[in-house]
């Protein structure tokens, strides 16, 4: 019998899927944003 108080195992894989797929998103723009703001504005070379 399923108590309304356990907690079902598969909603903290899904937790955990969610957050990985943010992380990764956030990642990616993250290292987007730098490769194209580093050929948009090159550093000087004094």
């Amino acid at each position: 019998m399923l108590l309304a108080a356990d907690m079902v195992w598969h909603f903290w894989l899904a937790v955990v899927l969610a957050i990985s797929a943010v992380a990764v998103l956030g990642l990616i723009i993250g290292l987007y944003v730098t490769k194209v703001s580093s050929t948009r504005y090159p550093k000087s070379e004094n």
